[in-house]
């Protein structure tokens, strides 16, 4: 019989998708979409994932929903309910190659999931997959996320269960583009006010403060890292493009000229700091899917912005609301796949045409 032995996870070993921290030799993402890439030579594959606190405090609504795809194909759709979980991913008689890839279908906030070293024969290997032409990050909130794409009724409310990255417009526009990708999203969240009800403003629930860091969850990986206050190192992975479909959230709040005027300014220094940490990055910026109060704020931040700092790699693309009757509605009022997918083929246009891609 084969010894095995363990491949731990890293930049090295795979290719990494999104943010993650490697920690105990497990490789923790908390993002939507995060997770790893890779390419398996062998006869038998098994991947071990492990969860934080929400995988055994019993609430199903916050369990982190994982895939895994072979050759791209969805052999994995789960709940991480338990703290540790084994999946066998292909057992064949010879040896095969095969493209694997381990991503986070839910978002971050409630849960977190890691992936265990991976244990296979010693005349088996694991490499990392090819890096794309193209690399894009997307800065977002729900829509970004993929929020309720899985359930058709919009009066039913958030569940981790009935999110799905792959459905959104953020993963669709990278798989149109053949590019890499790493998401920032948060369901909520915005510029300077987080969503509010009864238009108080809720500075908590803001996506800037978190952009520098591994993310925002209410738990911890391997249940000992804060993962709020863990730095990202921007030079694991360089956008080209950067994609922020902000605003959705500071809408309720934004309601006066003088709440505009504050949104225009957080959104000013928004950019900037996107700039300062990414300087050789294109910036799109995109809004209007639900809701257009802000569109002629975003184009002043736009117009400020390149007046202020004489950078021109930017450019924005409203959005068209989503429409009900014709392309459904999903929970919470949240865009549907087919919007989804309408939004993407938007964005993917106005990349085209201002990147000049074919």
């Amino acid at each position: 019989m084969n010894n095995r032995k363990a491949i731990v996870l890293n930049d090295k070993s795979v290719k990494t998708i999104g943010r993650s921290c490697l920690y105990n030799d497990t490789l923790w993402a908390a993002f939507s979409g995060a997770g790893a890439e890779f390419i398996f030579t062998g006869k038998k594959l098994e991947i071990t994932v492990t969860g934080d606190f929400a995988s055994t405090a019993g609430n199903d609504e916050n369990y982190a929903r994982i895939a895994i795809y072979v050759d791209n194909e969805r052999v994995v759709d789960d709940m991480l309910d338990e703290k540790e979980k084994t999946y066998k991913v292909l057992e064949s008689e010879s040896a095969e190659c095969r493209n694997v890839r381990i991503i986070k279908l839910s978002e971050c906030a409630m849960s977190t999931f890691g992936i265990k070293p991976i244990m296979i024969a010693e005349d088996e290997k694991i490499e990392p997959a090819p890096a794309k032409n193209i690399k894009m990050e997307f800065i977002g909130d729900s829509i970004t996320c993929g929020y309720g794409v899985d359930d058709p009724d919009k009066e039913h409310h958030f569940k981790t269960a009935t999110e799905d990255v792959t459905k959104a417009y953020a993963y669709k526009t990278a798989l149109a583009l053949n590019a890499d990708y790493s998401m920032v999203s948060v369901s909520g969240y915005g510029i300077i006010s987080g969503f509010t009800n009864d238009g108080n403003k809720i500075p908590q629930q803001t996506i800037p403060q978190y952009y520098d860091k591994l993310g925002f969850s209410y738990n911890k990986f391997a249940d000992s890292i804060t993962v709020s206050e863990t730095e990202w190192d921007f030079e694991r992975y360089k956008p080209d493009i950067i994609v922020i479909n902000l605003g959705t959230n500071d809408m309720n709040y934004a309601t006066t000229d003088e709440r505009k005027a504050e949104f225009e300014d957080g959104y000013l220094d928004f950019l900037k700091k996107v700039r300062s940490l990414n300087p050789d990055s294109y910036i799109f910026q995109t809004y209007g899917v639900m809701g257009t109060s802000l569109e002629e704020n975003i184009e002043n931040v736009r117009r400020k912005y390149m007046s202020e700092t004489g950078d021109e790699r930017i450019t924005f693309i409203p959005l068209t609301m989503q429409d009900e009757d014709a392309d459904g509605i999903v929970a919470d009022w949240h865009p549907s796949p087919r919007t989804h997918s309408l939004v993407s083929q938007k964005v993917t246009a106005a990349i085209k045409e201002t990147l000049g891609y074919k």
